[in-house]
């Protein structure tokens, strides 16, 4: 690359603040860009390495220059030559003192240090173009090939993104094959042009590219997995903690490491013992041998801090946290936090059960649950200890086991992001749970979960949907409980599926992992209890499944065998006293239907005969449908029904009640509908000038600092901004205008609406007149309404009568956790009133805004094949489409309402509108960066 050199194009700001990084947690900042409006920074953020190291990331200011001198003075003369073109760059520090200058609006310069060394720097520095900057990196040339400069690129370019740089350019020479490998690989947008011996290169900061996010996906990934191997595949433990007295927790860890087998070497720390639990202890962390992974603290709270430090002293790479009592002590948290910090730890809790890894090579049960740890497939993550205990006693109870297990408790770093990123990439598991209380980053939990859903199914309890459950985790955790709305539309876009108790996690868990994903909705039920049949044909319908008419080939064979009294209709009723192999070929018979996607088998014991305990073996497993049974007078919720030939046949899950058998197996029928769809893709939709938009809502924001309603002109003006359809408006603010506004629309019949303040529902309070069809009713509805509403009213809308059709809702709401929530519903007066809605999260793809419109109770008769009439399905698809986007991309529209919007069949447009806009922190919710 070519030298860096001070900015003489442009002046700096006075007194304007460096950018800097975003990041969850440390100590914020404040400053302005360029529109005027207010940008959040922090100091520190930390990342993680591909070969798992933690390095942090800041902006450097002048104590940092000998660092930056220092670290530029030691590249090989190679690395110099590619760096400044030139083996000896003349004046280093005064080339290099600007970038470190505070107070400069044009230039950043972040470092990336391991412990208290500066092994990378990377800057950018506006031309004269703003929305054009150079960008220049450097790295340790120790530390080439761990991904550093690519994720110094990642910070460095959200920064400059929301400073208004849009583009990042840069002269590399053709030889610097490694300086343009980080630049591909960024994922950004690139062109490159040949000139002589150099490249150069632009990179387009293009906000939601997906494939931009998916490489950052990909790298995160790839370091997350290395960075929770010294976690959760340690070869050496040590418990801090660890008590001679049987009852402490510290024993309870360590004799649960030694009892399971641990396959690395255990250590324990415990000043006043020679030996616990056949351990050999030393008396402080600081005497532990080098070379150990995980440290278990299971020391008192005020204790905690210290023993993280003298961790971190002696290279442990990891932490589990058990002790309580340290995240309501803001001192203890802070000095835990800053010993992770400063020795570049993962840390699980505080406050934690602990973590499992049954995997046969090691073996790790550093938690104090009772007993052995059951090994299975299933990957749990839960912010509840005492869910996680349960959850490994239920998954026992059935022979499922767990692969891992991480309770992360007050989760101060390793989060459910985590151990998503680890299960996409372990082959040993199979499927998760997942219990949280709270989200930290719901946006790339959903990239997240959606990505390993795509390949194994995800589970999650949903928690804090009463308002006294909301109190309880609050308390729990202290950690704001997640709105439910928010929570199930994050849900259900990323193909989680939501359980509402532990045994539905349970028997769902079971039917996923014993059984064949189904295809499809339609379910044969059969059984020899005729009136458990209606019960199961009801609790299906319930879950959304339905039952077919057996198809006639079915129905002449099951006439073959079955007595005269026998139902051949779905549900099946064989009788209760037919022979087990009389039954067992009726079932066989009912899932070679092609009609049938999956069968409930119904069985109660009698004296002459019981058909269930061969069920499993007689199945035809080659035709790959699943099978769910139900046995009645079972007391537990479900079991599992083995083969006798397990490399033959599959277990069968035999439920006690066949509602609990119908949800599980509607869970598995939704969560195969979901993978079987196609991903959706956000559309580049014409006529969205997302910059004037912008423009508009600083200016705004600039006269209304703390936010607040636009007046009908703006309104209009921003929705026409991202190319929203819109009924012709007019604002007047006396008859006069009014009467004029009538002309300009045509001379046609138009509709007069209140602009006043506090006003949501204009007709329920006598603020819309319609149908005025001359100049003298225009002039005469102008004074009803300023006599109605007097000096609130601030002027009146003229609109055109819209054509006659569906009303419709489309909102938005803003949520600083989850981002903004696009709202569809039933329109008009009536709204509240029917509460007919459903709601995504942005960004919103072509997939979810279709799915939108069938979602509502009355989707089917609205948008459904049989819909009369036929509205313009592709207009609301299209509205829905372009309000996501300009929630997405503003995201200081606190709250929108499109309302009503009518729909005809062969046009869909605006009518009123309303929007609020609000402050907010623009924020990157993909960029690497761990919680602590």
């Amino acid at each position: 690359m070519e030298p860096d050199r001070p900015a003489t194009k442009v002046t700096p700001d006075e007194g304007r603040q460096d950018d800097v990084l975003p990041a969850e947690g440390g100590q914020d900042k404040v400053m302005q860009d360029e529109a005027g409006q207010t940008v959040p920074t922090t100091q520190t953020v930390r990342a993680v390495l591909t070969d798992g190291r933690v390095v942090e990331l800041r902006p450097l200011g002048p104590g940092d220059l000998d660092d930056l001198l220092r670290l530029h003075q030691d590249l090989p003369e190679r690395d110099t030559y590619l760096r400044f073109f030139t083996t000896h760059p003349v004046g280093l520090p005064e080339l290099l003192g600007p970038l470190v200058q505070p107070g400069d609006a044009h230039r950043l310069t972040v470092g990336a240090f391991a412990g208290q060394t500066l092994i990378g720097a990377a800057h950018y520095e506006v031309l004269s173009d703003p929305a054009e900057a150079e960008v220049a990196i450097v790295v340790d040339h120790r530390q080439q090939a761990q991904g550093l400069g690519t994720l110094l690129l990642e910070h460095l370019a959200s920064a400059a993104r929301r400073r208004g740089v849009r583009r990042l350019v840069a002269e590399v020479l053709t030889e610097n094959a490694a300086m343009v490998r980080v630049f591909r690989d960024a994922g950004l947008p690139m062109t490159m042009r040949l000139e002589g011996s150099s490249y150069l290169v632009t990179l387009r900061l293009v906000e939601g590219a997906s494939s931009y996010a998916a490489a950052v996906g990909e790298r995160e990934r790839l370091a997350d997995v290395a960075s929770l191997g010294a976690l959760l595949r340690p070869k050496a433990v040590a418990v801090v903690g660890a008590s001679r007295r049987p009852e402490a927790v510290g024993h309870a860890v360590l004799a649960n490491l030694v009892a399971g087998g641990y396959t690395g070497t255990a250590h324990a720390v415990n000043p006043h013992a020679d030996v616990v639990a056949h351990v050999r202890c030393v008396p402080t962390a600081r005497d532990l041998p080098a070379g150990v992974d995980l440290a278990v603290l299971c020391v008192p709270a005020a204790a905690v801090a210290q023993a993280a430090e003298e961790c971190g002293e002696r290279g442990v790479r990891a932490l589990v946290v058990i002790t309580s009592g340290v995240t309501d002590h803001p001192e203890r948290a802070d000095a835990l936090r800053a010993a992770v910090r400063k020795y570049g730890m993962r840390m699980v809790g505080p406050n934690c059960l602990g973590v499992i890894n049954t995997a046969e090579d090691v073996r790790l049960n550093a938690t104090f649950a009772r007993g052995p740890a059951p090994a299975g497939r299933v990957g749990v993550v839960t912010q509840s200890g005492g869910v996680g205990i349960a959850l490994l006693e239920q998954f026992a109870a059935v022979e499922l086991g767990v692969s891992s297990l991480v309770s992360t408790g007050d989760k101060f770093d390793v989060s459910s992001n985590d151990l998503l990123m680890w299960w996409q990439r372990d082959e040993a598991t199979d499927l998760a749970v997942i219990y949280v209380e709270s989200f930290g980053n719901p946006r790339k939990f959903g990239v997240l979960a959606r990505a390993l859903a795509a390949r194994k199914p995800v589970l999650a309890v949903r928690t804090g949907t009463s308002e006294v459950a909301r109190r309880a985790a609050a308390s729990h955790t202290a950690a704001s409980a997640t709105p439910a709305v928010n929570r199930d539309a994050l849900f259900d876009q990323a193909g989680v599926l939501a359980m509402d108790s532990l045994s539905e996690v349970v028997a769902t868990a079971c039917v996923l992992s014993w059984q064949p994903l189904p295809t499809g909705r339609r379910v044969a039920v059969i059984g020899n209890v005729g009136g458990i049949g209606v019960l199961a044909a009801d609790a299906c319908a319930r879950q959304g499944l339905t039952l077919p008419e057996l198809g006639e080939v079915t129905r002449a064979e099951l006439r073959s065998v079955l007595p005269p009294t026998a139902s051949l209709h779905n549900p099946v009723d064989t009788t209760a006293d037919v022979p087990d192999e009389v039954f067992h070929q009726c079932v066989r018979a009912v899932l070679e239907d092609p009609g049938v996607d999956a069968v409930l088998v119904l069985t109660a014991p009698t004296a002459v005969t019981d058909p269930l305990p061969r069920l499993a073996d007689e199945v035809p497993w080659e035709l790959g449908l699943p099978v769910v049974a139900v046995r009645v007078g079972q007391t537990a919720v479900v079991d599992a029904l083995h083969p006798t030939d397990p490399a033959t046949g599959r277990p069968v899950p035999v439920f006690s009640d066949p509602a609990h058998a119908a949800v599980a197996l509607g869970k598995a029928v939704r969560y195969g509908t979901w993978r079987n769809r196609p991903a959706g893709t956000v559309p580049d939709l014409p006529n969205i000038d997302v910059d004037a938009a912008r423009g508009l809502v600083a200016e705004f924001l600039t006269a209304h600092p703390d936010g607040g309603w636009l007046d009908p002109e703006g309104v209009v003006m921003l929705l026409e901004r991202v190319g929203l359809p819109m009924a012709g408006v007019r604002v007047a603010r006396n008859a006069d205008e009014a009467a004029m506004a009538f002309a300009e629309l045509g001379g046609r019949p138009v509709a007069l609406k209140a602009a006043a303040a506090d006003v949501l529902h204009k007709s329920r309070v006598g603020g819309v007149l319609l149908d005025l069809s001359d100049e003298a009713a225009v002039r005469d509805g102008f004074g009803v309404l300023h006599e109605r509403f007097g000096a609130a009213l601030t002027g009146v809308v003229v609109q055109p009568m819209a054509a006659p059709g569906r009303e419709l809702l489309v909102g938005v709401s803003g949520d600083p956790t989850f981002g903004p929530l696009v709202a569809f519903g039933l329109g008009g007066v009536d709204t509240d009133l029917v509460g007919d809605r459903t709601y995504r999260l942005v960004p919103l793809t072509d997939l979810d805004a279709r799915e939108m419109l069938t979602a509502l109770r009355a989707g089917p008769a609205l948008f459904g094949e049989r819909a009369d009439p036929r509205l313009d399905t592709d207009g609301i698809v299209d509205v829905l489409l372009r309000v996501g986007r300009l929630a997405e991309l503003v995201p200081e529209v606190a709250e929108l309402d499109l309302n009503p919007v009518v729909a005809t069949t062969s046009s869909c447009v605006v009518v009123d509108a309303r929007v609020r806009l609000a402050p907010a922190e623009p924020g990157d919710p993909f960029l690497r960066r761990l919680r602590t």
